[in-house]
């Protein structure tokens, strides 16, 4: 079972990107991932000499980072090497190796700027359809809590769905943030009626927050909402502030044509801004559930249905685990493992039907041996 089959890593060699293959790597360790290097050399070197140099001395960087990430148990492929613009060879990489995410640096910031995100960074998540994972420099990916804003856009959806499995796989809290944006137009009569109409709309707002998370599977992972009133970049700034979030996850507008480069005007102020790790999605999930389709053994499909349930796919756990049954009627981990399902899909009563049909094989097996060794006694 594989949950994130491949991730492109941008390595441009210097002392930020140290921390991106690092963070690679454990993201690789726990999705079980193949990590792709890639560097991008600049299309502007005249000189020839100098040109082959760079090139040489690339492609043994290259080779160096692909043993560090072997040494660590972690399935690396042929790394790339590449010419022009770093954003334009990046997402065309993605594409080509049909990688499943784009990780990279931040970029290298002075002390005290304002925008936190490098030029190539920033160009990548406008350009690529692909998610993009982007890494701060000197932050070890340790993810105990994650952020994921919603608007209940298409965008957002598909980013708290995503959110949801990360944070299963990292065990870590989540915390679902939906602001409700204030008026403050001047046309009401009195700050009063302004506050009336304010208080009205956010009400609003939580009764379509709640509507919109009973869409999603929430069972097992430890989260809280929250649905401040304000300026959503704000907002979202302040509370990767407040508690302390290691890793943003957010969806951004999927547009083409000549808006392709802008990403939300929301989204583009808290990524240019954001102290912290964060991941952006568009058109693709960063999480995509591939299954082995001709899996035969018993054992490892009930191996697989029990990591389905761990990461909360439930319709595909049970797929398994009657695949089990199939094989052997009387497979007691399977009816266990169908009565877990249904009690964390909140059917009590087939949950119940499952468990009973557990028992009554293991009683029936008990009896069996009984009578075995019954028999063994009288022939004795």
């Amino acid at each position: 079972m594989k949950l994130l089959e491949k991730i492109l890593v941008a390595h441009d060699f210097g002392k930020s990107s140290q921390n991106v293959v690092a963070s690679a790597i454990e993201l690789a360790k726990i999705f079980q991932s193949t990590i792709i290097p890639i560097h991008v050399l600049p299309d502007d070197i005249l000189n020839e000499k100098v040109k082959s140099l760079l090139n040489e001395t690339a492609l043994t960087k290259l080779e160096e980072t692909a043993d560090l990430i072997r040494n660590e148990g972690v399935t690396v492929k042929q790394p790339l090497l590449m010419v022009g613009s770093p954003y334009e060879a990046i997402t065309r990489a993605a594409i080509d190796t049909g990688a499943n995410l784009i990780l990279l640096g931040s970029g290298e910031t002075q002390k005290g700027d304002t925008f936190r995100l490098g030029t190539t960074a920033e160009r990548v998540i406008q350009k690529s359809e692909k998610p993009v994972f982007v890494i701060k420099e000197g932050v070890l990916l340790n993810v105990h809590h994650i952020l994921c804003p919603v608007d209940f856009s298409e965008p957002s959806k598909r980013a708290l769905k995503n959110a949801i499995t990360m944070a299963r796989k990292f065990k870590s809290e989540l915390t679902i943030l939906s602001v409700c944006e204030v008026s403050k137009s001047s046309w009401f009569p009195s700050e009063d009626d302004l506050e009336t109409e304010n208080d009205n709309r956010c009400k609003q707002h939580k009764e379509k927050f709640d509507t919109f998370l009973k869409d999603f599977n929430l069972m097992d992972v430890n989260w809280t909402k929250e649905s401040p009133k304000g300026n959503p970049s704000e907002e979202i700034l302040s509370t990767v502030s407040k508690r302390m979030i290691d890793l943003l996850i957010m969806g951004t507008s999927g547009r083409t044509g000549l808006n392709r480069m802008f990403m939300g005007s929301v989204t583009e102020k808290v990524v240019r801004e954001v102290p912290c790790s964060f991941l952006t999605l568009k058109s693709e999930d960063v999480i995509s559930l591939q299954l082995e389709t001709h899996i035969r053994d018993i054992e490892q499909l009930h191996k697989t249905a029990m990591e389905l349930i761990d990461n909360g796919f439930y319709e595909e756990a049970i797929g398994h685990l009657k695949a089990c049954l199939t094989i052997n009627d009387m497979h007691v981990p399977a009816y266990q493992g169908l009565a877990k399902v249904y009690e964390k899909l909140n059917q009590p009563h087939r949950a119940n039907v499952y468990k009973m049909n557990a028992k009554d094989i293991m009683e029936k097996i008990w009896y069996q041996k009984i009578e075995e060794e019954v028999r063994k006694l009288r022939g004795s």
